[in-house]
């Protein structure tokens, strides 16, 4: 699930009530899952709201809407390092430097994969490359396993995963999978 497509989607109660969207994704830096989501209005011209979403109190992310039990889950703003985790944020648009010190482009967006285990990780970064490492500019989706630190600005990922990039989001599972298995054999 792209974050991209999250942004946007209303959180609605199980009660069927509609009590806000989600404006950003908010990503723990050091573990690479998702921690919850910054929120706005529904309402024409509603603006961000004093809450925010933190993933444990998410019953459900569909196709279509953030579920949530009731108004409860929404936690106030000032509570966001402890609900959503400190030291997370959104990294769209942050620049990814591979180990070695290279600039490899920007991300412009971020692939959810949700896990049996009710946690939702990240699985890839679509990435816009810098022209200095490729000839052109192209899309590529790059997994995650290889993640090795992130802030707001700046992610920094091993070498070796620009490796198994992928054009397809069909392929990044895949891909994902054998740049895990080739890190566990390195370690």
């Amino acid at each position: 699930m792209s974050a991209r497509a999250v942004t946007g989607r209303p959180v609605v109660t199980l009660g069927g009530d509609d009590i806000a969207q989600v404006k950003d994704v908010v990503f723990g830096s050091e573990d690479a899952t998702v921690r919850g989501f910054t929120l706005s209005g529904r309402r024409l011209l509603s603006g961000p709201l004093r809450q925010v979403l933190a993933w444990q109190d998410v019953y459900a992310l569909g196709p279509d809407a953030v579920m949530v039990r009731d108004e409860n889950a929404l936690t106030e703003d000032n509570a966001t390092e402890t609900a959503t985790g400190a030291g997370g944020g959104n990294v769209v648009g942050a620049q990814v430097i591979s180990d070695e010190g290279v600039a490899l482009g920007r991300i412009t967006d971020v692939i959810i994969e949700l896990g049996d285990d009710a946690r939702a990780r990240v699985m890839g970064y679509e990435i816009e490359q810098s022209r200095s490492v490729w000839k052109r500019r192209r899309r590529l989706l790059l997994p995650a396993p290889g993640h090795t630190a992130a802030s707001g600005e700046t992610v920094v990922v091993l070498s070796m995963a620009m490796q198994y990039t992928t054009e397809d989001l069909a392929g990044l599972a895949e891909a994902a999978h054998r740049l895990s298995t080739r890190l566990e054999e390195h370690r």
